[in-house]
């Protein structure tokens, strides 16, 4: 249950920060909105994660398949450039949760 509630909190703050973007710096009322939404239901998510999962193990996946997805979606939508540094940033970031949940998740 801890790894849905997990995948919940992911998807909130992944389409929260999408919608910041699509705010164009919170000028646009709706994304501004879902803005603040996503962000909301990501952290009770988040914490709710918390009573099963150890902290470093949730918060390191949180943030590292938030952040991979935010980059693949900044290359999808947005236009952003990959290039090497990028492609090995995104490598290490999913490296360290792998290594983190090797490390055991309770």
């Amino acid at each position: 249950m801890g790894y849905l509630l997990l995948s919940g909190a992911i998807a909130a703050e992944v389409a929260a920060t999408t919608a910041m973007k699509y705010s164009d710096g919170f000028s646009r009322p709706g994304p501004a909105l879902l803005t603040a939404v996503g962000y909301v239901v990501s952290f009770v998510l988040l914490a709710q994660t918390l009573k099963s999962l150890s902290i470093g193990t949730a918060y390191a996946i949180w943030s590292g398949v938030g952040t991979a997805t935010i980059a693949v979606l900044g290359l999808l939508l947005f236009g952003e450039g990959l290039n090497a540094v990028k492609i090995a940033g995104l490598l290490l970031i999913i490296g360290g949760v792998v290594v983190l949940n090797l490390g055991g998740a309770h």
